[in-house]
């Protein structure tokens, strides 16, 4: 770590923000759904260390339990959809021919064909807000980039001697997928999940401020953001908190595949003397 000092900074922050969602009920000083219109629109002060929003509630308790749903938001799109784009990319490198046209050429750029954030939208809009389908909205069209990058290591590993050495002694096609392939294409993999969470905190964020994630009286950084716009130059307090969250949240995941990425390639390892 005393080579990546971003990477070290990045953990630190996730690890804050992991423990503030698993904590979040006893850190709180108040109930974040609670409503005090004799205390609306209060500067941060001691009672109220973030200030008030426009219906009294305590900002720093509705910030806390904001990073509930982000880090599940994150942990859950990233998990679906690297779930998704390793089984179709497999199968699309594996086997090639029509199996990897009717994957690569066809799925994959149907589903690029239009922007993911649009794509999101439009689910949530037909399917209707909510939790569960924010994470299926996102996961829709995150799956694709996991999909691609899968398929593009499984083409360039199948090749590789091992494999072929494995495929002469009679493996079957799954044992060379799960215990030969599999096993040398995680590095990338785990460097775009960190990175693809960090955009699923955006994304979450973007749907929130729209209107089309969870909904109120749950507390979330994009739903503070959108509440606050009215309130902008009386009291940037109620921008500036649920804004800084959000900021770290994403630098904390992109801290984090930077310095995995440059932890598991060798040749910057071998460059850096990590």
């Amino acid at each position: 770590m005393q080579h990546q000092p971003l990477a070290a900074l990045g953990a630190a922050l996730l690890l804050i923000f992991t423990l503030t969602a698993i904590f979040a009920p006893w850190l709180a000083p108040h109930d974040p759904a609670r409503i005090d219109l004799l205390a609306r629109l209060q500067s941060p002060s001691r009672a109220f260390w973030f200030g008030t929003d426009e219906l009294g509630r305590d900002i720093f308790s509705r910030t806390l339990y904001g990073a509930r749903v982000s880090l599940i938001v994150a942990v859950s799109v990233v998990s679906l959809s690297l779930a998704v784009g390793l089984v179709l990319g497999s199968l699309a490198g594996f086997f090639g021919g029509v199996t990897d046209t009717v994957i690569n050429i066809y799925a994959t750029n149907a589903f690029l064909a239009l922007p993911g954030i649009l794509l999101a939208v439009a689910f949530v809009a037909f399917m209707g807000p909510g939790l569960e389908n924010l994470i299926l909205a996102l996961a829709l069209s995150g799956w694709v980039a996991y999909a691609r990058l899968v398929r593009a290591q499984v083409i360039a590993i199948k090749e590789r001697e091992f494999v072929q050495a494995a495929r002469s002694l009679g493996a079957s096609n799954l044992r060379l997928m799960l215990r030969h392939i599999l096993p040398n294409i995680l590095q990338p993999l785990i460097v775009q999940a960190a990175i693809g969470m960090a955009a699923a905190v955006l994304a979450e964020a973007t749907l929130s401020f729209l209107g089309l994630g969870v909904q109120p009286p749950t507390a979330t950084w994009g739903a503070m953001l959108n509440d606050a716009r009215s309130h902008l130059f009386e009291s940037p307090h109620l921008i500036f908190f649920p804004a800084l969250a959000v900021v770290l949240c994403v630098l904390s995941f992109n801290f984090i595949g930077d310095g995995l990425r440059d932890y598991l390639d060798p040749r910057t390892r071998l460059r850096t003397g990590l």
